[in-house]
């Protein structure tokens, strides 16, 4: 029987472990300059190395050869301890041994002098998992065992860990593997296997592994098996559900067009192929990443990346805060696709959130407006404002609710609900904006305000935004000191509620005020 991967070619020395360079430099230098600590704690993610690290050292340890980095592999305590049948090195899986009773037996035979080797080595993983009698128990153990005895803990949790554990502790930090290292392995492994591949392949595969080599590992072994004993691209794509970079590219080139239709028809398209959404708001938030990287650090995507022109022109065509809004919007959409009706609703509401807060230029505006149809009648619509009673709103002095008359998105709104009218004569609009949200006085968003109220005025308007203290008048602090009346209203109603006196008074309960949402 074949066996997994992961196991076959699990490291059996520090020098064929991947990506915890760090930490092997600081070990071999302790086991060559004979000097060792009693106990070890090895932190970080899944499938990093944490338990093969320590069955090295148990290794290194207890060589037939002596203490020493470089274990021969061939000693009757080498090859016992690669099997797994060692007797004086002892495993234990916190997460299944939590009990304080199990933890004082593993301390009482620590007492006891091992049975063939040159020292008792107990390798207790996930120690987070313990309860905390059974830290207490161990506390003292762990401070002075006895000479012959070693502790190696690994744990994918340190903040679980009381401080006391972890001041008695020689404490390691695993690191995720990076993707280009997990591809090289998984390259030569497939040599080594005589399996046929394709790079493409295996670079979907390190990516996918999310710097967990052992995750890596078991992908293979998936891909392998998916792809008759090849691993290509398109296998694994399908294997992954892995979104084509195409329509990646398409998602925002139909944002930079406005055009609603054509994301849909993406969106139905990948459905139709069972692709991953949650996969594609993932990898689209990557390509914002490198679009803004191309923005602000050109010479980061190399001239010979194959995403190079596609990136450039992107770069080019979308504000810098654009991209910084269309990748919150992706991370948010992420987080929430789990909550969404289903994985098609989420992923299509996300990319129709990313179009309704696109910032509209001059052109895109003047065409949304030809073609938006009129507003169905008992219904009111902000675009419908005349002019003409914009103009006067204006000049009462009413920023407010001619705000809320023009078409505004994105960053620009924002500025716009956070500004208050100073003056306005003969064209000349003075704005301010308080002190707290002075970052959203920014050139780019100054000029798209100034662009909507143009349109909307019909004549030229000079435009002047200024930084100073407030009156409070801005319809951002309106809204907020209603949101906060509204709260302080529903949680006097809870306060008030029979019901929930009769809880407090009879059963010590309390409210929690995180749990109050008022509704608008």
């Amino acid at each position: 029987m074949t066996q997994v991967l992961a196991r076959k070619w699990r490291p059996k020395t520090f020098s064929e472990l991947v990506g915890q360079e760090h930490v092997v430099r600081a070990l071999t230098n302790a086991l060559k300059q004979q000097r060792l600590h009693h106990a070890y704690l090895f932190t970080g993610t899944r499938g990093v190395g944490k338990t093969t690290l320590a069955r090295i050292i148990a290794k290194a340890l207890n060589c037939e050869t002596g203490v020493t980095a470089e274990p021969c592999g061939k000693c009757a305590a080498c090859v016992e301890i690669d099997a797994g049948r060692f007797i004086d090195l002892l495993e234990l899986d916190a997460a299944s041994n939590t009990q304080v009773d199990k933890m004082r037996d593993l301390l009482e035979s620590a007492l006891y002098t091992p049975t063939s080797a040159r020292f008792k080595v107990y390798i207790i993983d996930e120690v987070h998992q313990l309860s905390g009698h059974s830290f207490n128990a161990m506390l003292k153990t762990l401070e002075e065992p006895p000479a012959h005895v070693k502790f190696i803990l690994a744990t994918t949790d340190p903040q679980k860990i009381p401080v006391t554990v972890l001041s008695r502790c020689l404490q390691f930090n695993l690191k995720q593997i990076p993707q280009p290292q997990i591809q090289a392995q998984l390259k030569k492994i497939l040599g080594l296997e005589g399996v046929a591949h394709e790079d493409a392949a295996l670079a979907l595969l390190a990516h996918a592994a999310q710097g967990s080599m052992r995750d890596g590992l078991s992908l293979l072994d998936q891909a392998i098996a998916h792809g008759g004993g090849r691993v290509e691209r398109q296998s694994v794509r399908e294997m992954l559900g892995s979104v084509e970079q195409e329509y990646l590219h398409e998602m925002l080139d139909a944002l930079q067009r406005r055009d609603g239709a054509a994301l849909i028809a993406i969106a139905d398209r990948m459905a139709e192929l069972s692709l991953s959404f949650e996969t594609a708001l993932q990898d689209l938030a990557t390509l914002l990443h490198r679009v803004t990287l191309a923005q602000t650090v050109p010479h980061l995507i190399p001239v010979d990346d194959p995403e190079h022109t596609a990136i450039a022109a992107f770069a080019a065509g979308f504000g810098a805060e654009d991209i910084q809004l269309l990748y919150q919007i992706a991370l948010h959409g992420r987080q929430d696709i789990g909550f969404a009706p289903d994985d098609y609703a989420g992923f299509t509401m996300t990319l129709l959130r990313m179009l309704a807060f696109m910032p509209v230029s001059a052109s895109t505006s003047d065409a949304t407006q030809s073609a938006a149809p009129a507003a169905p009648a008992g219904r009111s619509s902000a675009r419908a404002v005349p002019a003409a009673d914009l103009k006067k709103k204006l000049s009462d002095g009413d920023w407010n609710t001619l705000v809320n008359g023009l078409s505004l998105a994105g960053m620009e709104r924002m500025l716009a609900h956070n500004c208050e009218l100073v003056e306005w004569r003969d064209g000349h609009i003075r704005l301010r904006v308080p002190h707290a949200q002075r970052h959203l006085n920014d050139r780019a968003y100054q000029d798209r305000l100034k662009l909507a109220l143009e349109q909307h005025l019909g004549s030229k308007v000079r435009l002047e935004i200024d930084v100073g203290p407030g009156n409070g008048t801005t319809i951002a602090e309106i809204q907020d000191k209603e949101s906060r009346q509204r709260q302080s209203a529903a949680a006097a109603a809870i306060d008030e509620d029979p019901f929930v006196r009769d809880l407090i008074e009879n059963l010590d309960a309390r409210v929690l005020s995180s749990s109050i949402k008022s509704t608008p």
